[in-house]
């Protein structure tokens, strides 16, 4: 599975250290930036993130702020985007199993190392249920500005 990862200066340490763990793990990573811890602006990278996943380039996404709450946000703007804010695993496996959703948003300065570890697992291998909530993930991808 290739997976989309993005982050501002806030998020970069733990972006470094989950995308060293998800090719530890065998999967593919799209490197979004930012490259450094320098201060950049999050929408720029929640949305090539969200776009390497809209456009099909990547199965999944993960993006990463100091709160995960604004890229959160922008990558949500994307068509197409269903980004969950996760901040433990419960949460992670339910919007997947649920709300198919095919972004996870992190705080890297709210979750640690070994328990953003435990959440990202648990988004990348919960499956979604389908069935009545397919209907409510359909009314979710209707709905427009």
């Amino acid at each position: 599975m290739r997976i989309a990862i993005g982050s501002d200066h806030g998020g970069f340490a733990l972006k470094e250290h989950i995308k060293t763990w998800l090719t530890d793990h065998g999967y593919e990573v799209e490197d979004c930036g930012c490259h450094s811890a320098e201060s950049v602006d999050y929408p720029v990278y929640g949305k090539a993130a969200a776009l390497a996943v809209a456009e099909g380039r990547c199965e999944r996404g993960i993006v990463v702020c100091t709160t995960g709450i604004g890229i959160s946000i922008c990558a949500n703007k994307v068509k197409g985007i269903r980004c969950a804010l996760c901040s433990e695993p419960l949460s992670a496996e339910m919007t997947r199993r649920h709300n198919d959703a095919n972004m996870l948003a992190l705080g890297g300065g709210m979750v640690g190392r070994n328990l953003a570890e435990r959440i990202v697992e648990a988004f990348l291998t919960t499956q979604f249920e389908g069935g009545r909530h397919q209907r409510r993930v359909d009314l979710i991808g209707d709905i427009e500005a």
